[in-house]
């Protein structure tokens, strides 16, 4: 019997253009064993979520340094939970330490910020991913 890989979104969610972080975390959560999609730049809501329920994941890691966080992962995880996307999400990214608590009251799971380390990232989502999955 083959275990299931966790599948992994990874989302750049705004205007932001700058992505090398997020390719350097999809990249650790491959190396780690996990399927990973990656969005790409400048991605709306709807994108992500569509983007999600298409490729059926566990995970959604949104990355985000333009400081829009606030105003964009609401509407996310609105979006997300209208199309009926059941994925744990975390967040990563330029978040300032006072937005983490209303971030995790919108149903963030977790937020990580600079100088996290990758595989703290992936141990994080092993654990959340099994968990979401039990």
């Amino acid at each position: 019997m083959t275990e299931e890989k966790i599948r992994v979104l990874v989302a750049k969610p705004g205007l932001d253009g700058h992505d090398r972080g997020a390719k350097v975390v999809a990249r650790v959560l491959r190396d780690a064993g996990m399927e990973v999609i990656y969005t790409g730049l400048r991605q709306t809501p709807e994108m992500i979520a569509e983007a999600a329920l298409q490729e059926d994941v566990d995970v959604v890691g949104l990355s985000i340094l333009s400081g829009a966080h606030m105003e964009l992962f609401p509407v996310i995880m609105e979006t997300l939970k209208e199309k009926g996307v059941k994925a744990i999400v975390i967040a990563g990214g330029i978040i300032p330490e006072e937005d983490v608590s209303a971030l995790k009251e919108m149903g963030v799971e977790a937020v990580f910020g600079p100088g996290a380390s990758t595989q703290d990232i992936a141990e994080y989502i092993k654990h959340a991913a099994v968990k979401g999955k039990g």
